[in-house]
């Protein structure tokens, strides 16, 4: 099982090129970022986790910019956003950020897309949230078209592009459905979730890791039906908190990836947690 890493990066915390060569050296897998592009004062939305939002939230560091220090610093770490807020950019512009990012790392990316929980933030990037999903998965389409082998034109509901040359492409080669590097999608179970992936995402990033044993066979079925390879299918469960029983379990479900949480802290801490969680490796 590959063990990999999300943080909150800030202008706080440890270094993105600090963490990464730690964490290569340490023989983890991978480093996830999340994004915020900021967090309005007046807010309505509450917080998922309940309480108050904690403060890494509104200073969360940009994730190309500081995964585009860690490549630089590395070999082999792969390199993910957990997750992007697709529907909050420009997709002929994050089109490029996610192919540049993989191409200069050697195709060590991997795209975590969602569709976010703050109203607040959503609104100030002119986001109908009613709609957020539709925008994602009509945002999602247009940058596969960039991302395609030959100039591809696309009209969506919510944008187009004409057939365009667009390069640097992302290293992974089309498979099934898919171009582009590979993608895994965050969010809550549910039949509307489901069928996103298996239409155009290589799986699956459920927070925490919850009830996995339920929803699998379900995310399974919406997989089969769409003619997806059974095989193909990737869930990694995403800012775990780990226990030897977790992983083992994890393991039993065939999961062959999992993310754990490392806290929004100074090189200190955060080097002393990295020590406690190489045991995992």
């Amino acid at each position: 099982m590959r063990i990999s890493v999300t943080i909150f990066l800030t202008d706080e915390t440890i270094t993105p090129t600090r963490l990464a060569r730690e964490l290569e050296q340490r023989g983890f897998a991978g480093l996830y970022l999340p994004e915020h592009t900021h967090i309005p004062v007046e807010r309505t939305t509450p917080y998922p986790m309940g309480g108050e939002l904690p403060p890494e939230y509104s200073r969360t560091l940009d994730p190309f910019v500081a995964l585009g220090q860690a490549a630089a610093v590395t070999e082999a770490l792969t390199l993910g956003t957990g997750i992007t807020l697709v529907a909050q950019h420009d997709p002929i512009d994050l089109a490029k950020q996610v192919a540049t990012l993989d191409h200069l790392s050697g195709g060590r990316f991997t795209l975590g897309v969602g569709f976010g929980w703050n109203v607040e933030e959503a609104a100030d990037h002119g986001v109908e949230w009613r709609t957020r999903r539709e925008l994602g998965r009509d945002r999602m389409a247009l940058m596969r078209a960039l991302w395609s082998p030959e100039p591809t034109a696309y009209e969506g509901r919510f944008g187009s592009v004409r057939a365009s040359h667009a390069y640097p492409k992302p290293v992974q080669k089309p498979r099934g459905p898919l171009v582009g590097p590979r993608t895994l999608m965050g969010g809550a179970a549910g039949p509307k979730l489901f069928s996103h992936i298996a239409e155009y995402a290589d799986g699956w990033m459920p927070i925490g890791g919850r009830g996995l044993t339920e929803s699998l066979p379900v995310l399974r079925t919406a997989w089969a039906e769409a003619d997806r390879d059974p095989g193909a299918l990737q869930v990694v469960p995403f800012a775990v908190l780990p226990s030897s029983g977790k992983l083992a379990h994890y393991a039993d479900l065939g999961i062959e990836e999992v993310v754990l949480q490392l806290p929004p802290a100074g090189e200190e801490d955060v080097l002393r947690i990295l020590d406690e969680y190489a045991a995992y490796v």
